[in-house]
């Protein structure tokens, strides 16, 4: 019989047992049309939820009970992770309980702001008040009290950052994001600065003599407009009160989860993580600290930066005016990182793929950084108590926005992530591309061709040429950049890959799974919990520092496979369209002139 649920506002229908299944085509116009509530029944998969009953009385009310935690009917004592993941273009907030589903939800359109041309900003009060609503909605949509709730982790997007006023509690400015390219002119300058040459001679002098690997990272270090470092100078540079309310000591500066943790908690905490602060390009991964030489050499006053703390473990509590009881915060960490957690790549030679509006590999490389000549960049994973694991990390940044791209101006296909099959099978029902080669680069070739000035490209066009050979040399393109990257890690850092865990809208399309799967003759595991793996790792490292989870292996167990893709031999039939394809990469390589690339 079918029902309409009010709360959650779109048809559900509910089967003998009384599961209640939400209609995959509303639900799917729901997260298009950005439904700030966008589910409100306890979701145990992708489209099922299990009854109330687990959660609440025979009388239809919440069962409460003290510590945080709520015993279901069978007497097992349930605990509830609160999880948020602050990305670049939304805000996603679950409430996992302690067999990894999630009872509710919330989702907000972060409110991006370009007030000049290459500028990207975000009001940071406007942002926590979207995080205070989101918690809200999804204890409504839970039907759960904030007394039930056992602690809270935290994922952001990473470089987004803000400085204040330590003394009233005012922003200097916005969030400047990521994207921003403010800081342009200050890193070509500083690129090509006498000081960064020094830096790079003295580092391979150095690493000559001692070979520490440290040193290898400092002579091919160059800055980048995505990290924070050239960005917060042009901020120092151009806004003098933050100079010298710096120089007082009375100004601070954090990224996303900085400034939410100092808000969470009554502006009292003003701490980030040792995954968030390596992505920086102000952190050295190699000492496990902020980096005394960067910031002295940019003059970047240390005394504005964070304390770096453990991933999981005890940030603080929320400020009980909020919610109306005191959370931990239990759990802080980046969002690539946070995939990797969730995947449970736990093991050296574990790799994460995720694929979205980029491509980002991920690969636990141990207890030790991997320096890199081909640009491959030595981050840390988490440090949990004497653990710290450090990751090797590569991207191709042009990967959903392609597709965004292909379905929004030249009309290839009326779905994006929403129909995936259709690309898919627009590609497999042609034996080839047709000579058709594309490459993505948008925004420049990243590692390890690494050249800002390429151009994309799209070469071998004919008549005959029809949208299902774009649409497969696309998808061919992608596959091919993942294979460069994959290479690249076994190259630059020597450990044998276990396998791959993919994420990520993109790994929906089966036909690019299975041919990545072939090109680099690895098993690639695509999880089930894919869409929110995100938010999942925040929650597992909240919950093992709150004591939800005693071990990994009880994560291991939740994180769940939705398919398996084995590699098939078929490297013979596309070695020549690989190699044609990296003819294509030359041609599209150094066509901007320096003075064109922002």
């Amino acid at each position: 019989m079918s029902h309409i649920n009010q709360t959650i506002g779109f048809p559900t229908i509910k089967d003998q047992k009384g599961t209640i299944i939400v209609n995959p085509q509303q639900k799917a116009d729901a997260f298009a049309n950005h439904f700030a509530n966008y589910i409100t029944l306890p979701v145990t998969g992708l489209f099922e939820c299990e009854p109330y009953c687990n959660f609440m009385n025979q009388e239809g009310d919440p069962c409460l009970l003290e510590n945080h935690q709520n015993e279901n009917p069978d007497g097992e004592t349930n605990a509830y992770v609160l999880s948020v993941d602050v990305g670049t273009t939304s805000l996603r907030c679950h409430i996992y309980d302690r067999h990894g589903n999630i009872r509710g939800s919330s989702s907000k359109r972060i409110e991006m702001q370009y007030p000049h041309q290459g500028w990207v900003e975000v009001v940071p009060d406007v942002l926590f008040d979207q995080l205070v609503l989101s918690v809200k909605e999804s204890l409504q949509a839970a039907s759960l009290k904030s007394q039930q709730l056992t602690c809270m982790g935290l994922a952001c997007m990473r470089n987004t950052f803000v400085t204040w006023d330590s003394e009233t509690g005012k922003p200097f400015h916005n969030f400047i994001s990521w994207q921003d390219l403010r800081a342009t002119e200050h890193t070509k300058l500083w690129n090509t600065s006498y000081a960064m040459k020094l830096l790079h001679n003295g580092s391979k002098f150095l690493h000559f003599f001692t070979r520490k690997k440290r040193f290898i990272g400092a002579s091919v270090l160059k800055f980048s407009t995505n990290h924070v470092s050239m960005r917060l100078l042009w901020c120092l540079d151009t806004i003098p009160e933050l100079r010298q309310r710096a120089s007082e000591g009375k100004a601070m500066f954090g990224c996303v989860e900085t400034w939410l943790l100092w808000r969470l908690t009554g502006k009292k905490v003003h701490a980030t993580d040792c995954s968030c602060a390596s992505a920086t390009g102000l952190f050295d991964p190699f000492v496990v600290e902020w980096s005394s030489v960067v910031c002295n050499m940019l003059n970047i006053p240390m005394n504005i930066l964070p304390q770096c703390m453990d991933t999981s473990g005890h940030f603080g509590d929320i400020d009980p005016e909020l919610f109306g009881t005191s959370i931990p915060i239990t759990a802080i960490v980046a969002d690539q990182q946070s995939a990797l957690f969730g995947e449970c790549c736990f093991k050296k030679g574990d790799l994460k793929l995720t694929m979205g509006t980029g491509t980002f590999i991920d690969l636990n490389t141990g207890d030790s950084p991997q320096a890199s000549y081909a640009g491959l960049y030595p981050l840390v994973g988490w440090k949990i108590k004497e653990e710290t694991v450090f990751i090797a990390e590569g991207c191709a940044t042009d990967t959903g926005i392609v597709l965004e791209w292909a379905k929004s101006y030249i009309g290839f296909f009326p779905g994006y992530f929403e129909d995936v099959t259709e690309t898919s099978n627009m590609a497999e029902s042609v034996p080839n591309s047709g000579g058709v080669y594309f490459v993505p680069a948008f925004t420049g070739l990243q590692a390890p061709i690494n050249d800002e000035r390429a151009v994309t490209t799209m070469i071998g066009m004919t008549p005959a040429t029809t949208k299902s050979h774009i649409v497969r040399a696309l998808l061919e393109s992608f596959a091919f950049r993942f294979k460069l990257l994959y290479e690249t890690l076994l190259t630059e850092t020597k450990i044998p890959l276990s396998h791959i865990c993919a994420d990520g809208g993109v790994c929906n399309n089966n036909f690019l799974m299975q041919l990545m799967s072939d090109l680099t003759s690895q098993t690639i595991d695509r999880a089930k919990q894919r869409a929110d793996i995100t938010s999942l790792g925040a929650a597992f490292l909240a919950g093992l520092g709150a004591g939800v989870w005693k071990s990994k292996e009880e994560l291991i167990k939740i994180r769940s496979s939705d398919r398996i893709f084995q590699p098939k031999d078929t490297w013979s039939k596309y070695k020549n369209t690989f190699y044609q394809w990296e003819r294509a990469v030359g041609r599209s390589m150094r066509w901007y002139k320096e003075t064109d690339v922002q």
